[in-house]
């Protein structure tokens, strides 16, 4: 019985240092930024010319690396304006791209902000976030410092994914 005692007060002992320890970590969520974090005003929708000159020059930089892949462009809302399958594309990533491009213009950030704030810095609360999805490949439209759709592509890994927006996103004006 003795020993049971010490066992208990022990674990005790160790959940109260535990919770001391966690108590006196400040919580970096509480900190209170001077401006707006991804604050891009809106602009006019992007048009369906811009949307295919985008998905052309992704498909030509994913068929110059042989990866096949899915490209949709949304509007500032979220709302589809193209999309393209390449042959052979994961038919899982047809939605998975949709999805990339929407959280992307909703957010008004790049979907590799939420894969950070759950892989590097353990921030779970992201993964309820209605919408968000937590892989890289989505990126946001800004011309003139306006926000006017996003770009989703999937298909590869997140970084083929990403490299095949960019390079679309990187002729952009």
């Amino acid at each position: 019985m003795h020993t049971q005692f010490r066992r208990f007060a022990a674990v005790a002992a160790l959940c109260t240092f535990a919770g001391i320890a966690h108590a006196q970590q400040p919580n970096p969520l509480d900190a209170i930024p001077d401006k707006m974090p991804f604050d891009i005003p809106y602009g006019a929708p992007i048009s369906l010319e811009k949307a295919d000159m985008l998905i052309n020059a992704a498909v030509a930089e994913a068929k110059k690396r042989d990866w096949r892949m899915n490209i949709a462009v949304v509007d500032a809302g979220g709302n589809l304006v193209a999309f393209k399958r390449m042959d052979n594309a994961q038919l899982a990533s047809v939605q998975i791209a949709e999805h990339k491009a929407k959280a992307a213009a909703t957010f008004r950030r790049e979907t590799k902000a939420f894969e950070n704030a759950i892989q590097l810095s353990g921030l779970n609360y992201i993964l309820s976030l209605d919408g968000a999805i937590a892989s890289r490949g989505g990126i946001p439209l800004v011309v003139d410092g306006k926000m006017i759709g996003a770009i989703g592509c999937s298909g590869g890994t997140g970084s083929q994914d990403e490299a095949t927006c960019k390079a679309a996103v990187a002729g952009l004006k």
